[in-house]
């Protein structure tokens, strides 16, 4: 079966500008998402969707395939992944190209790993899910979460909470912004990216940080280096 990774990297970032291809220790951090595609040797094409010819020359230094680039309707801030997703599919569809499973993998997600695609690869091939993704466990229980009014006064989001012990409330998990991984026809089928048959495994709090702005890329880039270290130990 032929599989593709997709890495969505548009050029109009606006919280940290020019950010997928801004220098994480050394190195533009696109690179680290085409190099775990490309060690994990997964896939018959990696390419980079992009709408930026300055993305697209560092994805082709690094190995990366760009073939077209993304149409301005699917380059501004309201393109979701599954359209960006859809358009690269078809487009490849129409070169005579098609594939049965594929990989869409972020650009800002560092630590992401071969050993980890593969793995998720291997849970999407053993389950009857159109798509599968990694996720964390919030650090606290949801339940217990907190409003603020414009005055600071505050005010739970599930009162009926107030008295319940952490322990007693069931764990909840965000995704881990990285990638997923799913079945393409069913993608297309149902035309979104999470369908109701989607499954989620859990990993560890040091294998991904979400990047916002630019006290998260510092954190990321401290906590990138410790994960490092913790992996050849």
């Amino acid at each position: 079966m032929e599989r593709i990774a997709i890495i969505p990297a548009r050029g109009g970032s606006k919280r940290i500008p020019r950010k997928n291809i801004k220098d994480f220790l050394g190195k533009p951090i696109i690179s680290y998402t085409i190099e775990a595609a490309l060690q994990s040797k997964m896939f018959s094409e990696i390419m980079v969707s992009t709408d930026d010819e300055s993305i697209a020359d560092i994805a082709r230094t690094f190995g990366a395939s760009v073939p077209f680039l993304r149409s301005s309707n699917n380059a501004n801030d309201h393109a979701t992944t599954f359209e960006v997703i859809e358009e690269v599919l078809l487009r490849y569809k129409s070169k005579g190209m098609v594939f049965g499973e594929a990989c869409c993998i972020y650009p800002t997600a560092p630590f992401t790993t071969p050993q980890r695609l593969k793995q998720f690869h291997e849970f999407l091939d053993t389950s009857n899910f159109d798509c599968v993704f990694p996720v964390l466990k919030y650090g606290y229980p949801i339940q217990r979460g907190l409003q603020l009014s414009d005055h600071n006064q505050m005010r739970m989001i599930s009162p009926e909470h107030l008295v319940t012990r952490s322990q007693d409330l069931t764990p909840s998990y965000h995704d881990a912004g990285q990638f997923y991984w799913f079945r393409v026809d069913r993608l297309l089928q149902f035309g979104q990216l999470w369908t109701d048959n989607t499954g989620a495994l859990e990993i560890n709090e040091m294998e991904a940080h979400d990047i916002d702005n630019l006290d998260d890329w510092e954190i990321a880039e401290f906590k990138y280096q410790l994960f490092q270290k913790k992996k050849v130990r």
